[in-house]
């Protein structure tokens, strides 16, 4: 089906209602009202309701030949709505997650019902990518592990397929040190933020910027009182990278580091990991994508590689196929200008649909 084969107003409507329906990560009951639109709107477009997998749905076999993956959770609190609600102006609509992932969505479920013959495509929708997938991984590769192909409805790199992404870890590290007051007796204490201090500057210093490896220190706390020695702190380290053995390497320093000062205590608690998609894992697929856009008389396609990782990662380290960036065109990931180009809807259908009657 080429793309004037699809209804860009009623996609639009379908968007609006996701982006309506809010849906941060770990928010149970904003989850739940979400999964509902999900399951009405892959349920209206594919003549099936979903299996309810815990707070994740899916359709068609448990073991498909073909896996599509998204996520319906989104990095915005519950309220975002009321300051940025779902607007469109022009051929450009905006609000919080339409761009990652809600358009993806809407795609994915409009390209799957043009397609005849559908029985062996499977759709997995979950509901903690932007938290790392913590209680869909297992999900995931239970779901992909014999799957020859894997295609991921997160939003194009400015309208470019992702051939590759960066691995990722999360680390956080508590520091405990010994309280004292400021004024009477500082030398008893051991200063916790001092300790932050040295740690900030020694992981940030594990980045290879040739190598495309970052260490990021982000979020940190320390100290209770401003006449008070610290006697605890804590830090979140995020860690990307193009090739495992980066990752292995600054996990190897991370659970061997110690505390600098006297005194001080270090924890380093590991947290949510996965593997880079290397374009191996993606070209043959994209070089499908780019036959099937010929022939649906789509543009050409082209192909990026980014920093950010998806539940792409996860299929791609089980040696499964994986093709990532197949959702909206638009931009403003995570952020208050996050938009979607309403135009590219039918347009990115319909490269799905011509890639599915391809693969399946």
């Amino acid at each position: 089906m080429r793309a004037e084969g699809f209804d860009r107003e009623a996609m639009t409507a379908d968007l609006a209602a996701l982006v309506s329906a809010e849906s941060p990560s770990g928010d149970a009951a904003a989850l739940a009202a979400c999964r509902e639109v999900v399951a009405e709107l892959g349920g209206r477009l594919l003549g099936a309701a979903p299996t309810e997998l815990g707070e994740h749905l899916r359709w068609g076999p448990e073991r498909p030949r073909v896996l599509l993956l998204g996520h319906y959770d989104t990095v915005w609190p519950v309220g975002t709505l009321a300051r940025r609600p779902f607007e469109v102006a022009g051929a450009r609509a905006t609000g919080p997650g339409c761009f990652d992932m809600k358009a993806g969505l809407v795609q994915l479920f409009h390209a799957l019902g043009a397609v005849p013959g559908r029985a062996d495509v499977g759709v997995l929708v979950t509901s903690d990518e932007e938290t790392g997938s913590e209680t869909s991984r297992e999900l995931i590769e239970s779901t992909a592990r014999d799957a020859q192909a894997v295609l991921v409805a997160e939003p194009s790199a400015g309208g470019a397929l992702k051939t590759s992404r960066k691995g990722l870890a999360r680390y956080d590290l508590r520091i405990f040190g010994k309280a004292a007051h400021t004024g009477l007796d500082p030398e008893r204490g051991v200063n916790a933020a001092l300790e932050l201090a040295h740690q900030i500057r020694a992981i940030a210093a594990l980045a290879a910027p040739a190598r495309g490896t970052t260490v990021t220190p982000s979020v940190c706390s320390a100290g209770t009182t401003v006449n008070t020695v610290p006697a605890s702190a804590a830090l979140a380290v995020d860690v990307r990278a193009y090739d495992a053995a980066e990752l292995d390497r600054i996990d190897r320093w991370m659970r061997a580091r110690r505390a600098v000062l006297p005194g001080a205590r270090l924890e380093v608690h590991p947290g949510p990991r996965r593997g880079p998609l290397q374009r191996s894992a993606s070209f043959g697929l994209f070089q499908q994508a780019v036959r099937a856009a010929e022939e649906t008389g789509l543009p050409a396609l082209r192909e990026a590689s980014v920093g950010g990782g998806s539940d792409g990662n996860l299929t791609a380290a089980l040696g499964v196929p994986t093709l990532d960036g197949l959702g909206a065109v638009g931009g403003g990931a995570h952020a208050d200008d996050e938009w979607v180009d309403l135009r590219a809807l039918p347009d990115r259908a319909a490269l799905l649909a011509a890639l599915l009657r391809r693969l399946s």
